[in-house]
């Protein structure tokens, strides 16, 4: 059933002596580029972490337990802005300085290869955590050359969002499993009174990070990752232009409606919340505000979620994201930053976690927990979706890789380009990058 998703090997040449230099560093290696020196996993004391702003309060209150029990190697939280691409900014600017103000590093899951190659973060002792306690896939998102970098926290996939209540006026009871399927029922629904004026299917299609998410699980779901384990480029692959011309064949026939061009995450989940949408591909947070009672929802009551739909025969996947934690090279107290890592990934953290925020645990047993299933229903389908879900690319040139894959795809989709010419024009640029 799981299988686990390809290996964190990819890196671009521009940083080849970087690369090189990290693939040959013993296991306890850290430090700048200008040279590997030993982790020290035994220094304790103070030490800090640094991440996005805490907007529930609960990472707080997971602070105070840690610093109750250990007043001598007190953790003090550095809120970064809300925006992911300041976070990062912030982080590089303290490893170019070397600073050790920041000890452990909230990073989101594409950050791993390029602080890795960067010797920024440290490589982690594997023994030190339960990882075969956690998701593999979510693991493999904190790995570069098959080492740890990083350990997951939360997670995250998407799911497909269906409307019970015009399904079974098309005469189904089951959701679709392939995007032929779906678009079949919506061409039922708007055969029936309920369903006629249904825009049909949406998703994120604006050009912006969200349409490489896309592109990253359209390829996956009909078979193959956009980049091989070798870390080569596939980018115009059979199986990802099978991906993108499913969804070009939804715009063209009008299964999926053209504004769907501009849809980021809350564009979309609006229009399925205003009960415009029959289906809608979205992350785990619409469902409590899809099934809002205060008036807010035109579906409340009236959905459920599956996994997204395959393509020619493979199983749906989706690109996950997530936060995990690594530990700074330069930082002071590496030992009592790898036990405070431990403790996050912790079951009984991650239960609590996932209680109060809904975000998706990277810890296995937190989705059959009878408490967290009695909130928060469709965690088992969550969960497979995660088992199933593929890494967006883990290289060094991110920002220009996410580019690219983006204006590939947005040319498709918007009519500019078809799918041979745009995935084949891709993947010159991808191996450009990498040369």
């Amino acid at each position: 059933m799981f299988k686990p998703t390809r290996r964190s090997v990819l890196a671009a040449s521009a940083v080849g002596a970087a690369a090189a230099g990290l693939a040959a560093c013993s296991n306890d290696s850290s430090g700048g580029a200008g040279g590997a020196a030993k982790a020290d996993f035994e220094e304790r004391g103070p030490i800090s972490v640094v991440r996005g702003k805490d907007n529930t309060g609960k990472f707080q209150e997971f602070i105070k337990q840690w610093n109750d029990k250990h007043p001598d190697e007190k953790v003090t939280l550095i809120e970064l802005p809300e925006s992911a691409d300041e976070q990062r900014s912030q982080l590089i600017n303290n490893a170019q300085a070397k600073s050790d103000a920041y000890t452990v590093l909230g990073l989101d899951v594409v950050w791993t290869a390029e602080f890795a190659a960067q010797q920024w973060v440290v490589e982690l002792p594997e023994e030190k955590f339960d990882l075969d306690k956690l998701l593999p896939s979510t693991v493999e998102t904190g790995k570069y050359f098959d080492k740890l970098y990083a350990v997951p926290y939360t997670t995250n996939a998407e799911l497909l969002y269906y409307r019970k209540d015009l399904l079974e006026a098309a005469g189904s009871n089951e959701p679709p499993k392939t995007f032929e399927e779906m678009y079949q029922l919506i061409e039922s629904m708007r055969g029936t009174e309920e369903g006629k004026d249904t825009l049909g299917f949406g998703s994120q299609y604006s050009k912006y990070e969200g349409l490489t998410v896309q592109l990253t699980g359209l390829a996956k779901s009909a078979g193959k990752d956009l980049f091989g384990a070798d870390g080569k480029p596939q980018a115009n692959s059979n199986e990802a232009k099978a991906g993108l011309q499913a969804v070009k064949d939804g715009f063209d026939k009008n299964y999926i409606p053209k504004e769907a061009l501009t849809y980021k995450e809350e564009e979309s989940r609006q229009a399925f919340q205003d009960g415009r949408l029959a289906f809608l591909q979205n992350w785990p947070y619409v469902w409590n505000l899809a099934n809002a009672e205060d008036g807010s929802s035109s579906v409340n009551g009236k959905f459920d979620v599956c996994p997204v739909p395959g393509i020619g025969g493979s199983e749906g996947a989706t690109a996950l994201g997530g936060l995990n934690y690594g530990i700074s090279a330069f930082a002071k107290n590496k030992g009592t930053a790898i036990d405070f890592i431990a403790f996050l990934a912790s079951e009984e953290q991650q239960k609590a976690q996932a209680l109060a925020t809904g975000e998706a645990p990277a810890h296995s047993a937190v989705y059959d927990d009878p408490e967290v299933l009695e909130m928060y229903p469709y965690y088992k389908t969550l969960k497979a979706a995660v088992d199933a879900g593929t890494a967006r690319p883990q290289v060094v040139k991110y920002g220009d890789v996410t580019q690219a894959i983006q204006e590939a795809a947005y040319d498709v989709l918007s009519g500019s380009k078809e799918v041979n010419a745009s995935l084949d024009a891709l993947q010159k640029t991808l191996e450009e990058l990498q040369a």
